[in-house]
């Protein structure tokens, strides 16, 4: 199977030796980021630096004359990616042997919840998300199909992977976060992270709900879980708490929205990009899921993008309900993290990606060479070289 690893620019920009150590692990492909939002990353074998301190949700590279007099628009990253810091990586990666896509960051934003507050999610109880753009609102809307095609068709790329295409809510790896007090499961993550914005309020109305009165029924359904209540999760927990009308008509609401950005942006990037550049997204078949891996029909997604890209550390059921598709010709990424101190497990990639192979994958994502030890990226190899 095909390999990738995803790559940050500041892990090969500067640094002579990386481009050449990551085309050694046996990938074909390096996942570049080109658009990202705010982190704090190690970079384990840089001669200039040990850890890097993205400040704030960016683009990589020079953002283009698109967005002139706009309001929303993307920002350009500091000196932790400065100039053209996407392209740079690119050459070098590319001039190492490496096929070269773009990785893109999309409803995942910091910055633009702080400068624009109106764009953020707001939940029930009039708790503003800043890191999660309200994938309803027009102007946001517009906003991430221009984005997706700019820093997905980058020179030279030969394909992009969208991540974070679809909601995101409650659930965030935010600086300092102390939002595990309370044990919410799938179902109060889903209930917690509904938005109640001006757009999402006439959504539901749209779908015969009253957004006060489902406003009001959300905060009751999440009383019990304030107060200890074990959350049954999954779906019959949702429609158990908030009842099955009112579930229904929100998750009717939140998939259409998801599913035609979705269809925006790869259009979107399709017509921006040469013949045969290669469209993903990074995705979860459960439709009401939110995050970096937005929730998706496997059925409908993979009639509009070439593929997807698939979160395995935790488990390799996620695999099957795309396979189950029968699509021959999409590309189903199964993704596996390679930092042992980040929770992945190197030392049995070949036995994952094998397990992999026999249900459905047909390529493999490696997360992430930049992050990565000597003793893990020692690890990889090995996997690698005996596929």
């Amino acid at each position: 199977m095909k390999a990738s690893a995803f790559v940050y620019p500041w892990d090969v920009v500067g640094d002579p030796e990386a481009a050449a150590c990551i085309a050694a692990l046996g990938v074909a492909q390096a996942t570049l980021a080109a658009a990202y939002h705010s982190t704090r990353a190690l970079t384990p074998r840089h001669p200039r630096h040990r850890v890097v301190t993205a400040e704030h949700a960016a683009v990589l590279y020079p953002p283009g004359d698109r967005w002139t007099g706009r309001t929303i628009r993307p920002y350009p990253a500091g000196d932790w990616a400065p100039g053209d810091a996407y392209g740079t990586a690119a050459a070098a990666l590319a001039a190492a042997g490496l096929e070269v896509h773009t990785w893109v960051v999309l409803a995942h934003n910091s910055r633009l919840g702080a400068e624009h507050p109106d764009t953020s999610i707001v939940n029930a109880y009039g708790d503003r998300y800043p890191w999660a753009p309200c994938i309803a609102q027009p102007a946001t809307r517009a906003y991430l199909v221009d984005l997706a095609a700019e820093a997905a068709v980058r020179p030279g790329a030969r394909g992009t992977e969208l991540e974070s295409l679809g909601w995101y809510g409650l659930a965030h790896l935010h600086a300092h976060d102390k939002t595990g007090g309370v044990g919410l499961g799938e179902a109060g993550q889903y209930l917690m992270s509904l938005c109640f914005c001006p757009a999402c309020r006439a959504g539901y109305g749209g779908q015969g709900l009253d957004p006060d009165e489902l406003a009001t029924a959300v905060r009751a359904a999440l009383e019990p879980l304030w107060q200890g209540a074990p959350d049954d999760g999954g779906w019959a927990g949702v429609e158990k708490l908030l009842g099955v009308q009112r579930a229904a008509g929100t998750r009717a609401w939140r998939e259409e929205t998801a599913r035609t950005l979705q269809e925006e942006a790869v259009a979107a990037v399709r017509a921006a990009a040469p013949d045969g550049f290669q469209v993903l997204l990074h995705a979860d078949p459960v439709t009401y899921h939110c995050g970096a891996n937005a929730g998706v029909d496997p059925a409908h997604i993979l009639s509009v993008a070439d593929g997807v890209v698939v979160p395995c550390t935790g488990g390799l059921g996620p695999l099957t309900p795309f396979a189950e598709q029968g699509r021959a010709d999409a590309v189903l990424a199964a993704n596996f993290t390679v930092v042992s101190g980040m929770g992945g497990t190197p030392g049995t990639l070949a036995a994952d990606a094998a397990r992999a192979r026999n249900l459905g994958a047909t390529e493999l994502r490696l997360y992430h060479a930049g992050l990565a030890s000597d003793g893990d990226l020692s690890a990889v190899r090995e996997a690698l070289s005996g596929r």
